[in-house]
C-alpha cells in the first residue's frame, strides 16, 4: 500500500500537487517524521474526534503537539471527545492501522487546522501507509485539507 486510496482519488479530481516522501517502516507519526528527516513541526498528524451529536470532525495538528479539546469545545460550543481506535479503523479502510490522513474531505468529516501548520512553507502528512509521507507546499497543504477554521488548538509537546 502506499497513498490511500480516497486520499489520492480526492488529489487527483481537485488537482492538488504533492511529492513523494518514501522512508523506512514506521509505527507512528513520530516515528515516520524521524525515519524521513521531516522536523515534526512540519509534520501534521490528524485526530478524528466525535461531539456530543456523533459528528465526526479531523483535527490536523504538528505531530510534535498535543491537542485541546477544551479550546475546540469552547470554538464550536460542542463537547469533543477522541474517536476509539476500532471505529478508526472502520472509518479508514484504505488505510494501514495507525497511519491515518490528516484530510477530512475524502472521509466525509469536516477539518478544523492548527494555525501553527499554516506558517510554514511546506507541510508533510501520512498517506495511509508506514512507509510514505506526502509533502505539500503550503497552498495545496489548505486546498487538500479544505478546513472550516484554523484556529490555534494545541501546544507543543517535544522541543
Amino acid at each position: 500500500m502506499t497513498i490511500s486510496t480516497r486520499l489520492d482519488h480526492y488529489m487527483t479530481e481537485h488537482d492538488i500537487p504533492f511529492r513523494v516522501v518514501r522512508h523506512r517502516h514506521s509505527h507512528s507519526s513520530l516515528q515516520s517524521g524521524v525515519a524521513a528527516g521531516v522536523p515534526l513541526s512540519n509534520l501534521a498528524k490528524g485526530v478524528v474526534l466525535e461531539d456530543h451529536e456523533g459528528r465526526h470532525m479531523m483535527a490536523v495538528l504538528p505531530a510534535n503537539n498535543k491537542i485541546s479539546l477544551s479550546r475546540l469545545d469552547d470554538e464550536f460550543s460542542a463537547s469533543y471527545h477522541l474517536v476509539k481506535e476500532r471505529e478508526i479503523y472502520q472509518m479508514f479502510t484504505d488505510c494501514e492501522h495507525g497511519a491515518v490522513p490528516p484530510v477530512g474531505s475524502p472521509y466525509h468529516m469536516s477539518t478544523v487546522c492548527d494555525e501553527m501548520l499554516t506558517h510554514l512553507d511546506y507541510v508533510y502528512l501520512e498517506a495511509g501507509d508506514h512507509e510514505t509521507l506526502i509533502r505539500l507546499d503550503q497552498d495545496a497543504f489548505l486546498a487538500l485539507i479544505d478546513p472550516i477554521r484554523v484556529i490555534r488548538f494545541s501546544s507543543q509537546v517535544f522541543h
